[in-house]
């Protein structure tokens, strides 16, 4: 990271700058003997009443007063990716939302009202795309009015860290009060390595529908209702893998649940029976939906993690899954 011209440090960037990406370096707040600068990378999402907020990869947002600045420049986005299939933020945008679909939704201008009886915060969020077609107040007091007509906490689900993303969004609802709950990880990878996996597979069976058995395993709430087989069936072309435990009748040792979407195969509600994890199970369920995903002609893959899931992000890395960018749940104040 190069500040300088001449051995000087420089400030090259201004108020006109907001929206780009850039990199700046403040003084350390702590001084002293240790480190005498902090870099920060990320979308310069405002300048104003002299403070620059930077908003990160991560959907985190640094606050920077301009008398700490001590160098700063636009920067490129973000290099393409080595490993892993081409795709731009919209793609996958569209991609994701077709595979975890609501059971209401209505449009306001570019954004989508989604709503499932409150089954997943992505089943239940805003999602917006676009332009809303409203100043940004007037837009999210119709998007809080929307959820509360329903009973339901008002969200917005934003995403960072990739050409086209919504960091300026991210930086004003955290303005306006709203509170980041969640976040996720979006990966992606080439489909044929996971399904020529040596994971043993001749256990896993595929269904079009979830029985009752995958529910038991499915631990995303206490008694389904009718809005939970609306949402996980839903999407162009859906698979449910179950992998049947020891006992007889019981919960099965791991399921999985995978969307074929064109050249995408999407996989969701990965889970393992506590007691039957790091044995290869998750491993093997992916590898038979993926085969199943490549004869329908997909050849890419994408998947969700939460940042602090590290146990599915070390399975995912080893399965070449690299992220592509990051999504976040705002809530209401």
């Amino acid at each position: 990271m190069e500040f300088t011209i001449g051995g000087r440090l420089e400030v090259r960037i201004t108020p006109a700058d907001v929206g780009r990406r850039v990199s700046m370096r403040r003084h350390a707040d702590s001084g002293g003997t240790g480190a005498r600068f902090t870099d920060t990378v990320g979308v310069l999402t405002s300048w104003k009443d002299g403070v620059l907020s930077v908003t990160r990869k991560s959907g985190e947002t640094v606050h920077i007063p301009e008398s700490a600045l001590a160098a700063g420049k636009v920067v490129p986005a973000a290099p393409a990716r080595r490993r892993g299939p081409a795709a731009s933020f919209e793609e996958l945008a569209e991609v994701t939302a077709r595979a975890w679909q609501p059971v209401e939704s209505e449009a306001l201008g570019d954004w989508r009202l989604r709503a499932a009886a409150g089954f997943t915060r992505r089943a239940n969020s805003a999602l917006p795309l676009g332009d809303p077609g409203l100043p940004l107040g007037e837009a999210l007091g119709r998007v809080r009015s929307w959820y509360e007509e329903r009973g339901l906490p008002a969200y917005v689900q934003t995403a960072t860290g990739a050409a086209g993303t919504q960091e300026r969004l991210c930086a004003e609802l955290e303005e306006r009060g709203w509170r980041r709950e969640v976040s996720a990880q979006v990966r992606t990878g080439a489909l044929a390595p996971v399904g020529d996996g040596d994971a043993d597979i001749a256990a896993v069976r595929l269904a079009r529908e979830p029985d009752a058995p995958w529910l038991a395993r499915y631990q995303r709430f206490s008694t389904p209702g009718p809005e939970v087989a609306r949402v996980l069936g839903s999407g162009p072309s859906v698979w449910f893998a179950t992998l049947p435990g020891d006992g007889d009748g019981g919960a099965p040792d791991a399921i999985g649940r995978c969307v074929v979407d064109g050249r995408w195969a999407g996989f969701m509600a990965v889970e393992v029976a506590p007691e039957r994890r790091r044995r290869g199970l998750a491993r093997a369920v992916m590898t038979a939906l993926a085969r199943r995903a490549l004869e329908e002609g997909a050849s890419a893959a994408w998947l969700q993690v939460e940042e602090d899931n590290e146990a599915a992000r070390a399975l995912y890395d080893g399965m070449g899954f690299v992220a592509h960018h990051r999504y976040h749940h705002f809530r209401c104040p």
